[in-house]
């Protein structure tokens, strides 16, 4: 019998929350999501003595906190010396860059009276951001010449038609939005500067400037669509001086990272190694002045998710199955060396500054944190989630299992401490998104990915990268192709088989959950293969392959590297039968589906399809929740909040020792009310010492 959970149990008040908003519990449980911070956008000043990285600190509804989406603040740290917070309170920080003397921290920001997102200002000595540059929409990609006195920045036009929506003249066209992002220039040191359109040949997402400040190159798309930027945003190369387009780099395939050397003459840069690769995981190198490329990586079993330049060489992070590596490649693509960091670690990128190597990893036991790379020592720089060296936290590990023909295939598995009942544990089965993505080994506990908050009530919970899961190369992830729900959805089955022939789990116990490509999984679990589920919470799910083609906004990536089929290539009825609705009458599977309403890559029509297609064929218990304001994924905290109740709530009710699949879920509210403090009990705020802002 499952123990019973605190999200349960404080609807009978059994269970009280201290006036700051912490759990009074040993284990890990779903109210202490908004305590985890996660560092990220690590970056170096170019003389090393600084490091800078923001922190992102989720809204605490428990705890009083208004809704929203999770703050990011920004902190400093200085040659042995300890995080300083140098802009904190409510509000996002993003793109940190350092001015060339390392004395000055540039960073966007909607602050205060801004209309959009604009580019701030601090010195390192403290005092107050400073407003450096707005412009009539937000800024994106920037960065700012060595003396300081040019910015350069992509930002699309402002919308030129009135607007009417104040009358109730809301129409718009469907794609039909033309304005395009361009690369600008504008003069700092002058008030009141004007502008100047550097590159507007198609869309521009984001760009880099060489060190010497010669040399830029740009990713550009022909279009705005998202599509496109998937599919075919290229690489342009222009002189600086001359504004002259010196070349053009034709990816062959989707475009990740990419970086200049110091002088401008290369390019280092992740993509596909063709049209139908399905990521952007092999490190290339670019000549720019013959605009010829190489693969320097095509057949590695890895995938690189980070690239810097590191003097002459190329410093990659490479995920290898579900682990890491801190690789130094020369430029023809041998390893000169592989960096020795912590196998309890897994990196997420890295940035670097004479030579100096900072980066960003998480480990099973903490989220992200910063950390320090020094000649053979790694030390961790920060921890802002200390708290949890005072919780139980489950035990992670990797399970690897042989799928029915032959291929090897590894996941994370999360195990309850303490005894494993009679029978094995239940378990929660919890699907990537993708499929192209993967889980590492390290942090793996969010409002949908429910590790240690649903082991400490007694469920053990898996991780598999099934097929088409990137991490092991090019030819893993595309073996999931032209084949929709096939092999890659078998892997799933075949993982909770070989869990219960090792005796860890229950088979008759068994939960599926996932969103996105996951939520697809999981909706395939709840119908073709309901026999092996008796619980099922898809999130933003796919459930009719055909009508997911006319209303996603990625038509062509999901041609060119799923389906590799347009619909009507002889395969409208192949997409029918590896669609959930299809199969929607036999499923015998409690099935909760939830969905954004704003949902452009994953229409909530879908999920609206298969309830209905359940309501109607089978007396399957079936539960349909909108999220208003929420799209491919909840930001807010109430939402996201809401959606970790619902999804233990539904698993406890189907999952307990005893539950029938046919009971029906309890139809009440999940005593919100009860669990939300006052505003008169909530917190003060309390900015954090040293603030310089």
């Amino acid at each position: 019998m499952l123990k019973k959970p605190f999200h349960q149990s404080i609807l009978a008040g059994s269970v009280m929350l201290a006036t700051t908003g912490t759990v009074n519990a040993a284990t890990f449980e779903i109210e202490h999501l908004p305590q985890l911070h996660n560092a990220g956008n690590v970056t170096v000043s170019s003389d090393g003595e600084r490091t800078a990285y923001t922190l992102t600190q989720p809204r605490d509804m428990v705890a009083g906190d208004e809704d929203g989406s999770a703050d990011t603040h920004l902190y400093v740290i200085g040659k042995n010396s300890k995080p300083v917070a140098f802009v904190t309170g409510k509000g996002s920080v993003s793109g940190l860059s350092f001015s060339a003397d390392g004395k000055t921290l540039y960073f966007r920001s909607k602050r205060d009276d801004d209309k959009h997102t604009s580019l701030y200002a601090i010195s390192m000595s403290g005092g107050e951001a400073q407003k450096q540059y707005s412009y009539e929409t937000s800024i994106g990609d920037y960065a700012v010449s060595n003396d300081g006195n040019t910015l350069y920045f992509v930002a699309k036009p402002k919308y030129d038609k009135e607007d009417l929506s104040k009358k109730g003249f809301k129409a718009r066209a469907y794609e039909e939005d033309t304005r395009l992002a361009s690369l600008w220039s504008v003069d700092l040191s002058t008030e009141d500067a004007k502008p100047v359109k550097v590159l507007g040949d198609g869309e521009v997402s984001s760009f880099d400037l060489s060190s010497d400040g010669s040399t830029i190159v740009a990713a550009v798309a022909p279009t705005n669509l998202i599509d496109d930027y998937y599919m075919l945003r290229d690489l342009v190369v222009m002189d600086v001086n001359s504004s002259d387009v010196k070349t053009r780099i034709d990816v062959p395939g989707k475009l990740g990272t990419f970086e200049l050397s110091d002088k401008g003459d290369y390019i280092a840069f992740l993509g596909g190694t063709d049209i139908h690769d399905t990521s952007d995981g092999v490190l290339m190198l670019a000549d720019v002045d013959k605009g010829s490329f190489a693969q320097l990586t095509p057949d590695a079993q890895q995938h690189i998710v980070d690239v810097d330049w590191l003097g002459k060489d190329l410093l990659a992070v490479a995920h290898r199955g579900v682990e890491s590596a801190v690789v130094l490649y020369a430029k023809n693509g041998d390893i000169k060396k592989t960096y020795n960091t912590p196998d309890d670690i897994v990196v997420r990128s890295a940035d670097v500054g004479k030579g100096e190597i900072r980066f960003i990893a998480d480990a099973p036991d903490h989220p992200r944190e910063v950390f320090e790379l020094e000649s053979r020592k790694v030390t961790q720089l920060t921890n802002h989630n200390a708290w949890l060296s005072d919780i139980e936290l489950a035990e992670q590990s990797t399970f690897t299992y042989k799928a029915r023909d032959g291929e090897k295939v590894e996941g994370l598995l999360v195990t309850p401490n303490g005894n494993k009942p009679a029978g094995g544990w239940p378990l929660i089965l919890t699907v990537h998104g993708g499929p192209e993505a993967h889980y590492s080994d390290g942090w793996l506990t969010g409002y949908s990915t429910p590790a240690q908050f649903a082991a400490a009530d007694g469920y053990a919970v898996f991780y598999p990268n099934y097929r088409g899961s990137t991490g092991r190369g090019v030819a893993f992830a595309k073996q999931h192709q032209d084949d929709y729900a096939g092999k890659e959805f078998n892997d799933l089955v075949d993982g909770v088989n070989a869990l219960a022939d090792a005796g860890i789990i229950n088979k008759d116990r068994v939960g599926i959950t996932g969103g996105s490509y996951g939520g697809y999984a999981s909706m395939w679990g709840a119908t073709a293969l309901t026999e092996h589920f008796a619980a099922a919470v898809a999130f933003v799910g796919i459930s009719n392959q055909v009508s997911k083609f006319g209303t996603s906004d990625i038509p062509n990536e999901m041609h060119l590297v799923h389906s590799l089929k347009w619909p009507w290539e002889d395969n409208w009825m192949n997409l029918i039968e590896r669609s959930p609705i299809f199969h929607a009458g036999k499923s015998k599977t409690p099935t909760l589906i939830m969905h954004g309403e704003e949902d452009t890559r994953v229409h909530p029509s879908q999920s609206m399809e298969l309830f209905r297609a359940m309501k109607v064929r089978t007396e399957t218990p079936v539960r349909l929740v909108f999220y208003p304001g929420e799209g491919h994924g909840n930001r807010k905290a109430a939402a996201q909040y809401d959606y970790a109740l619902r999804l233990m709530r539904w698993m406890d009710t189907y999952l307990a020792d005893g539950a029938s699949r046919q009971t029906p879920m309890p139809d009440f509210d999940l005593g919100m009310a009860e669990r939300l403090k006052s505003d008169d009990e909530a917190p003060t705020e309390n900015d954090d010492d040293g603030s310089a802002d």
